[in-house]
């Protein structure tokens, strides 16, 4: 008949009656028929194999009672969230609101927590960080390995976090991670021009290594610690350097390096850093102070060569005094000095002696 609405329901399915607007009740299973001949009845078939109960007015269906025994209704304050479980398996994260779950067709379980507290600790974080509707309530951030991270809650510094997944609900308060490397890092001090105590202008290039130790100073005291490092290094280099003349830095260039990294490490502590080293890499001169120290060079090594040459000629003379000397002494010796000479003369070719003075015929043949 014209006037006469007919429903049918199937088994995993509910009706949701209205009549004029108004929430009647719900419709089981099975073909239903109205007579409706104002067309003011109206049945919205909803699925208990999709669990989440949606509809525009939820509100009275909860309200009517009809929920109860049939489905989890949730009704989540301001501060209030819920992780839904459906099967065993997680589904969703719900923001504050009304909702509903059907019970019949599938198992359902709700955990609500607590958003006042803004970082959110599970056991089953990674599952529930991975989720679409996880990531509308929830900051999920990473911290990577050998690197910490500097938690401020609405700009007070709440904790240092190690490396792992953390996530902290949006909306409750301004939750920020700042992430600090935990390695040795190098921050090269170049192109320094740097005038010493004798109006000596050079340029220098120097590397500092350093480590963060203390990850909430290096956040807090100042917007770029690696920029502060940098500075501090370019004005303790001035200031050692300049109290120096040039020939007592160039002599001195680890005691110099020290002296640096001594005051580089007072002041990098207050960042929270520690020094690992201070070198002192290149030393740059303009060139008519470098032409000038090469000729100094090449006169002070003309210097130690005609100093070596002189003594080697005095201690030839010193042995040669003190042959003579032993020879003039020892007689014997003397002799057996000439015959030696002799030998060697004779050896060396044909010995041609020619006498003219009367009696040296016998001398030479008594000392041969």
């Amino acid at each position: 008949m014209f006037f006469i609405k007919r429903v049918k329901i199937r088994t995993w399915e509910i009706g949701l009656l209205f009549r004029d607007g108004e929430f009647k009740g719900l419709v089981e299973p099975g073909t239903h028929s109205y007579f409706d001949w104002l067309g003011k009845i109206r049945v919205d078939i909803v699925s208990q194999r999709e669990p989440w109960l949606t509809h525009e007015k939820l509100d009275l269906i909860v309200k009517s009672g009809v929920l109860t025994g049939r489905a989890v209704v949730l009704d989540l304050k301001d501060h209030e969230r819920a992780l839904v479980w459906i099967e065993n398996r997680f589904s969703h994260v719900l923001p504050s609101g009304l909702y509903a779950y059907w019970t019949g067709q599938k198992n359902v379980c709700v955990e609500i927590v607590d958003a006042r507290n803004v970082r959110f600790e599970h056991q089953e974080l990674k599952v529930i960080a991975r989720s679409t509707m996880a990531q509308r309530v929830l900051d999920v951030c990473t911290i990577e390995r050998d690197r910490v991270g500097v938690l401020f809650i609405d700009g007070r510094y709440i904790d240092t976090l190690t490396s792992g997944l953390y996530a902290f609900w949006k909306g409750q308060s301004d939750s920020r991670v700042v992430e600090i490397d935990l390695r040795e890092t190098m921050v090269d001090v170049g192109g320094q021009d740097i005038m010493t105590s004798d109006k000596v202008t050079l340029r220098l290039n120097a590397v500092v290594t350093y480590q963060i130790v203390d990850a909430r100073k290096a956040v807090s005291q100042t917007d770029d610690v690696r920029q502060a490092l940098y500075r501090e290094t370019q004005l303790v280099l001035r200031a050692v350097i300049g109290t120096r003349e040039l020939d007592t830095f160039l002599s001195d260039k680890d005691v110099v390096a020290k002296d640096i990294e001594t005051n580089v490490a007072r002041r990098a502590a207050e960042l929270g850093l520690a020094i690992a080293s201070v070198g002192i890499r290149d030393i740059i001169l303009p060139g008519d102070m470098k032409d000038l120290m090469n000729r100094v060079t090449e006169a002070r090594k003309a210097a130690e060569a005609n100093l070596i040459s002189r003594r080697e000629e005095t201690a030839a003379m010193r042995s040669q005094a003190n042959t003579a000397k032993l020879l003039a002494d020892n007689p014997v010796l003397m002799r057996l000095r000439e015959l030696e000479v002799l030998e060697k003369i004779a050896a060396a070719g044909k010995l041609n002696v020619f006498l003219g003075e009367k009696g040296l015929t016998d001398k030479v043949v008594n000392l041969l």
